[in-house]
């Protein structure tokens, strides 16, 4: 049995035992915990900026103006973009964003992808169907038919390296079949919308309806 020497300790002061050999010091028990979540805060932020600077590398925000992909994307909407890096070859119904200086003012674009190199493209403007490679498209996307000529003579094989694109409110869009929009370069394609991340004003109930939230198909 060990005996510990009594001692006289102010009122209200308890005797604490001395620290025997092979007991850790109570001191060292909390500076070791400190130092435990400053290890762990550390590397919770290296970890955070990996995530960030990945997620820079790989996506961008950009948001929709205009009524052109009505009623898939909305005026307003914002949207994930994958980066044009990581992001090749377009393929036939990508929603792609693209931009170069004839653009009207100068502003992105953001389209559909309806055709890529070497396919040919004809539209019957009475029915309003799409034609690519003599196949109609299934398009359950498009607001209206494609009634609205702007310029461009079809049939027309689309060049290499570059995509055909059309806007899905097929009546109120400026697109490839405008003569100053044309044919895209992929060159020219900033990337791919991934992801609706908040939702702009609908044009039908003049609300944003946050259920639309989500991968963009």
């Amino acid at each position: 049995m060990e005996n510990y020497e009594e001692k006289n300790y102010p009122t209200g002061q308890e005797a604490v035992p001395p620290i025997q050999n092979g007991e850790e010091n109570p001191t060292d028990i909390v500076m070791q915990k400190r130092r435990n979540i400053v290890s762990y805060l550390h590397d919770m932020v290296f970890l955070l900026a990996g995530v960030l600077l990945v997620f820079l590398l790989l996506f961008r925000v950009v948001v929709v103006s205009g009524p052109s992909m009505n009623n898939t994307l909305m005026d307003g909407d914002y949207l994930l973009l994958l980066n044009n890096v990581f992001y090749f070859p377009p393929k036939q119904g990508d929603i792609i964003v693209a931009t170069k200086d004839s653009f009207e003012n100068g502003e992105p674009i953001i389209k559909r992808v309806i055709a890529t190199e070497g396919q040919w493209v004809d539209i019957d403007f009475t029915s309003g169907i799409v034609y690519v490679d003599d196949v109609p498209l299934e398009e359950p996307y498009v607001n209206t038919p494609t009634n609205l000529q702007e310029g461009i003579q079809f049939p027309l094989q689309v060049a290499e390296g570059c995509v055909f694109v059309m806007g899905d409110n097929r009546n109120n869009s400026k697109d490839s079949r405008n003569p100053e929009i044309g044919l895209i370069d992929t060159r020219e394609i900033l990337g791919k919308a991934v992801f609706l991340v908040f939702p702009g004003t609908s044009v039908d109930t003049g609300k944003r309806e946050y259920h639309r939230i989500g991968v963009i198909g």
